[in-house]
Formats: C-alpha cells, sequence, structure tokens
C-alpha cells in the first residue's frame, strides 16, 4: 500500500496475515513509504473496536455497559477508541523504538510506526471478547492474558523480522514483558471482580429508579 492510494482490500489481508503468519508477514514488510498509511489502519482497527464496544453496550453485555445509558456511554467508547488508536499508535512506536534501540535493531521513527500500526491489528479481536467478562470475570481475565501475551509474539516478530532486532534480545525482552503482564494481570483479578459487581449494582439502582419514575408505576 502507498500513501497515494490506500487499498482497502489489501489491508483486509495484510491483518489476516500478521495474525496467522506474522513472521512470515513482517519478513516483507515494507518500513518505509510515508506516514499516512500506518496512520489509516490504526484508525480503522479502532474503529472497529469501537463500534464492537458499541454493540456491547447496546446489548448490556459488555464490560461497560452503563445500564440504560449504554447507548451513550457506547457512542462515547466509539469515539474514545478511535482518538485513542491515534495516540497508542505513537506512544506504541516510541515504546517500541525503545525496545529496537536496546536489542540493537531499526530506530527509524517511521519503520517501527509501521509495526506498532500492524501489531494493533488485535485491537478488535480484544473488543470481540469484551462481552467474556460479563458472563465470568475469570473468563475475560484470562482471555485478556492471552491476547496480551499473544500481542507479544506478534511484536517478537515485528522486531526480529521487520526491524531486524537480535533475536535473543528480543525474546529476553519479550519474557520480561510477558512476566509483568501476567503479574499485572493476577493483580487485576481483584479488580476485575469488584468492577463487576460495581456495574451489576449500578445497573439494578439504575432500573429501580426508571421503574419508580414510570408513571405507570404510581
Amino acid at each position: 500500500m502507498s500513501d497515494s492510494s490506500f487499498d482497502f482490500n489489501l489491508f483486509i489481508k495484510e491483518s489476516v496475515d500478521v495474525l496467522v503468519n506474522p513472521k512470515s508477514y513482517f519478513s516483507t514488510m515494507k518500513t518505509s513509504g510515508g506516514m499516512s498509511e500506518p496512520l489509516i489502519k490504526a484508525v480503522i482497527y479502532g474503529a472497529i473496536s469501537g463500534a464492537l464496544a458499541f454493540i456491547w453496550s447496546l446489548l448490556r453485555i459488555g464490560a461497560m455497559t452503563g445500564g440504560w445509558f449504554g447507548g451513550t456511554i457506547g457512542i462515547m467508547i466509539f469515539i474514545w477508541s478511535i482518538i485513542g488508536s491515534i495516540i497508542g499508535l505513537f506512544i506504541g512506536a516510541v515504546i517500541l523504538l525503545v525496545i529496537s534501540s536496546i536489542c540493537k535493531g531499526n530506530t527509524d521513527f517511521e519503520a517501527n510506526l509501521r509495526v506498532t500500526a500492524s501489531v494493533m491489528a488485535v485491537w478488535p479481536i480484544r473488543s470481540f471478547f469484551g462481552f467474556a467478562g460479563h458472563f465470568n470475570v475469570y473468563l475475560g481475565v484470562i482471555i485478556a492474558l492471552i491476547i496480551g501475551i499473544y500481542s507479544l509474539w506478534l511484536i517478537y516478530n515485528g522486531l526480529v523480522e521487520a526491524l531486524k532486532s537480535n533475536p535473543e534480545t528480543s525474546k529476553i525482552v519479550c519474557y520480561v514483558l510477558i512476566a509483568i503482564i501476567v503479574l499485572f494481570t493476577l493483580i487485576g483479578f481483584g479488580t476485575a471482580r469488584r468492577a463487576h459487581q460495581f456495574m451489576n449494582e449500578f445497573n439494578s439502582r439504575d432500573m429501580k429508579e426508571m421503574m419508580k419514575d414510570n408513571p405507570k408505576n404510581k
């Protein structure tokens, strides 16, 4: 894809390739050509993620439904998902650049930006499984952990294949990041349980207030 024309069909193909066969994808990925392509990718991933979160909020089965105000909250999630994808793209590229530098890899910002945009293909998957925590808090956290570890697997392939980082050093860095993710996941179990209980209580109070204010119930 060039910056002059964004090929959506190619975008879909590349998204599937990076998720299914990251080693092959990153080994042939272009690391130059302009920043608009990775930016468009990030925005699309953010929009898809936001749309899924919006749907879950309307169905009231997402992690953040907001009760009777789920539609309004869902719209805000959709908007912030797009904004967050842009912010996350550039912050992620800076972080990846630092990691690539540690691993003796490519320190060109655009190259790291492109790898980061490709890794963001996991965003829609993460949002798709956003309903899991509604049915079982532990299931939601476990799925999030699996997706987080898989994201690091994509990052590892991006570092080694696209940014030409040292494989052993990249592996050590990814192992450290996995350990950090697991640690925060264990800490997050309690937080997720409390958040789930809070949202259930909030939704229950919300419904009671609606029933109380309904003229037919007076």
